[in-house]
Formats: C-alpha cells, sequence, structure tokens
C-alpha cells in the first residue's frame, strides 16, 4: 500500500479543523438556550441556589467554549496555508498530479475559508 500523500493529509487536517469549528459553534447554541431556559425557570423557590449555580456552570462553559475559538482559527489559518501550498505543489506536476486529490483540497479550501469568514 502506498503511503498517504501530503497533500491528501493536509487536506484531512483542514477538514477535521473545520468541522472542529462548526462543533464549537453548535455547543455555543446549546449552551446559550441552556442559560435562557435557566434564566426563564425563575419560579422555583427551593431550586433557585441550583439554579444559581447552574446558570454559572453554563456561563463558565461558554466562556470556556469561547476562547477557543481564536486558537482554532490561527490553526486553521495555518493549516490552509499549507494545504494551498501544497496545492501549488501539486499542480506543478502537470499530466503527473493527483486530480482526485486536487479537487478534494480545494474544496477544503473553500470551506475553510468560509469558516474563517464566519469566525470573524
Amino acid at each position: 500500500m502506498a503511503p498517504t500523500a501530503p497533500l491528501a493529509i493536509a487536506t484531512s487536517s483542514v477538514q477535521r479543523l473545520v468541522k472542529e469549528e462548526a462543533s464549537y459553534h453548535r455547543e455555543l447554541e446549546e449552551q446559550a438556550k441552556r442559560i435562557a431556559k435557566l434564566e426563564s425557570e425563575a419560579g422555583a423557590e427551593n431550586d433557585e441556589g441550583n439554579r444559581e449555580f447552574l446558570l454559572k456552570q453554563e456561563r463558565r462553559a461558554v466562556d470556556e467554549t469561547k476562547a477557543v475559538l481564536p486558537t482554532l482559527k490561527q490553526k486553521i489559518k495555518d493549516a490552509l496555508a499549507k494545504l494551498e501550498g501544497l496545492i501549488v505543489e501539486e499542480g506543478h506536476k502537470g499530466s503527473e498530479s493527483n486530480v482526485e486529490q486536487l479537487t478534494a483540497a480545494k474544496e477544503a479550501v473553500s470551506h475553510a475559508k468560509t469558516a474563517l469568514r464566519e469566525i470573524a
């Protein structure tokens, strides 16, 4: 079995980072919904201490999730730059280039650039 090409590895890396970024955004949305639900449940008298504790925990989780996004954005940028360089190298091979890998890499670049715009 032939070793995996650097282009395929870099493509997979970018795809994984973009999926990870989307996952963090989904998590932020879910956390915001849980916070809104807890804030709207202001009626329970004997549960007030627990509700406040849960709100504090959810807000801390939101802060931690938000703190990951800038680092992840930089990782995507770095992986994207590497992938774009490998696309150029693969393109210079002419007829020997792997068209399937090039197509997948270009698609990954497109998704990554869209993700970067959404993070900003």
